[in-house]
């Protein structure tokens, strides 16, 4: 007997509302039966339950989906963000309207629905590579971005980057990020990078405040190798989405590429209104009114 395939809900415990949002969602939408909820933090204990999951219901703002993500991607479980942070690039849904509009994205026949499209966007993954070994120390997956910077805020963190091993440059700076398109609106954002299509493959290698070696961004195809190994006995830290994930030592190299794991996102909007979106969320420009005639 085949089983019923289950709903996730996931919550930010930052924000205490997401809680109650998701256990009136799974009662007021009938769900007990067919739903489980979990913290973000706690998502990555619930492999069996995402074995049977054929839809995971974030609410929180984007790092409780980029946090989600990291896990759901392995089991190409597809996401719906009911926004409840303050900027919300990735979420579908705001919270005054979830209740209504969520049950359209339930049906896990939804590919068949004209009405509901899946979108899917790159990840990284980084490998943390020692010099007396091959095997990475650690593999980590991300959707928005890899930064290498240093554990102490005065330092500059010194690197060596190649691009499918031919040598670039020698980066002194206060971090380097890999993004994806997806990421451009973030943390490579702030550092002066540009801002591209989120659906598009492709990776930006951005420094932030360099202070010798390439100070431009550096738009690279999807299938590029980024490497960057720690010049010299100086130190630094990496980390994924945002996550501090481990301390680095001298000589070791991280190796960057695309990941085989995509994020997935339901989406009921077509991808132009991605144009909307950054409108509204960066405040970019205002519709000038015509005067009535």
């Amino acid at each position: 007997m085949v089983k019923e395939p289950h709903i996730g809900f996931v919550y930010n415990t930052q924000v205490p509302a997401t809680a109650s949002m998701v256990q009136e969602l799974v009662e007021n939408l009938g769900l007990k039966k067919t739903a489980w909820i979990s913290t973000a933090e706690e998502l990555s204990m619930k492999r069996e339950q995402l074995q049977n999951t054929s839809i995971v219901v974030v609410a929180g703002g984007d790092g409780t989906i980029l946090r989600t993500v990291r896990v759901t991607s392995t089991f190409e479980i597809p996401l719906v963000g009911i926004n409840m942070g303050k900027v919300g690039f990735m979420a579908e849904l705001n919270r005054d309207e979830a209740l209504e509009k969520l049950p359209k994205y339930l049906d896990h026949k939804y590919h068949q629905s004209s009405n509901i499209r899946l979108e899917e966007r790159m990840m990284l993954e980084a490998n943390i590579i020692s010099k007396t070994d091959d095997k990475p120390r650690i593999t980590l997956h991300a959707l928005n971005d890899v930064t290498i910077g240093t554990d102490n805020i005065s330092r500059l963190v010194e690197l060596e980057a190649s691009v499918n091993d031919a040598h670039l440059t020698n980066y002194r700076a206060d971090a380097v990020i890999v993004a994806t398109a997806t990421g451009s609106t973030g943390y490579a954002l702030a550092a002066g990078g540009p801002i591209v299509f989120p659906e598009a493959d492709l990776m930006i290698l951005q420094p932030v405040a360099a202070h010798t070696g390439l100070r431009d961004c550096l738009i690279l195809s999807p299938d590029s190798t980024i490497s960057l190994e720690i010049s010299g006995e100086s130190k630094a830290a990496i980390s994924a989405d945002g996550f501090m994930d481990s301390i680095l030592e001298p000589g070791e190299r991280i190796s960057v590429k695309k990941s085989p794991n995509k994020a997935q996102f339901l989406r009921a909007k077509e991808p132009a209104f991605f144009y909307t979106a950054l409108n509204m969320r960066l405040g970019l420009a205002y519709r000038s009114q015509r005067p009535a005639e």
